[in-house]
């Protein structure tokens, strides 16, 4: 057993990254590295990934619930139309993160999400054309191994800024693509690897 996939009191070996907190464990196992292809829910954790920038994930977990309220699901459609009395309110929501920069780039993305909607192209489909429509599978055995950008996550980070998509440089765009599952870096002893096959 790697040392990156530590035995927990389940007997279930996962990625070292989640610790033992409950929510933490829990969205191990359950969510990250599963694949996403509902494009509302992709554009809900891009942005997600964006208000972590400088944070640590769990930050933004515990707060997910209280950005899903904030941010009224999600609604491409809905953040899209949101103006100054908006960002006003955002910014004096206690359970978020409160930097107008990611609110502003929130709202940004999601026009974007509605810009290519209009030109006909599905942003699901989009962002899983870069993975030619299925999970890249990484070999990976320890937690230093995995990087934490690649030429792939470069290239889709300059194609989303392209179209008007913010907070999302190649770091953020890599992580995103563990979380939704384009890429599967469990490493090779947790439990979860192979998430996109369950």
């Amino acid at each position: 057993m790697s040392e990156a996939a530590p035995r927990h009191a389940d007997g279930k070996c996962r990625c070292a990254w989640c610790g033992t907190d409950p929510l933490y464990v829990a969205y191990h196992d359950t969510d990250w590295g599963r694949p996403e292809r509902d494009s509302r829910a992709l554009y809900e954790k891009l942005v997600l990934d964006g208000f972590q920038a400088g944070l640590a994930w769990i930050t933004i977990l515990r707060k997910r619930e209280a950005f899903r309220a904030a941010f009224q699901g999600f609604e491409p459609e809905v953040v899209a139309r949101f103006g100054e009395v908006d960002v006003t309110r955002l910014l004096g929501d206690a359970g978020i993160v409160r930097s107008r920069a990611k609110i502003e780039g929130a709202v940004k993305s999601a026009r974007a999400v509605l810009a290519m909607r209009e030109r006909g192209e599905d942003f699901s489909e989009y962002l899983w054309g870069f993975v030619d429509g299925a999970p890249i599978v990484n070999p990976w055995r320890e937690r230093g191994e995995v990087p934490v950008s690649t030429p792939l996550s470069e290239a889709l980070s300059k194609d989303l800024k392209r179209r008007g998509f913010t907070f999302c440089g190649p770091v953020i765009v890599y992580a995103f693509m563990q979380a939704v599952g384009m890429i599967d870096d469990h490493v090779a002893d947790c439990w979860r690897k192979g998430a996109h096959e369950a």
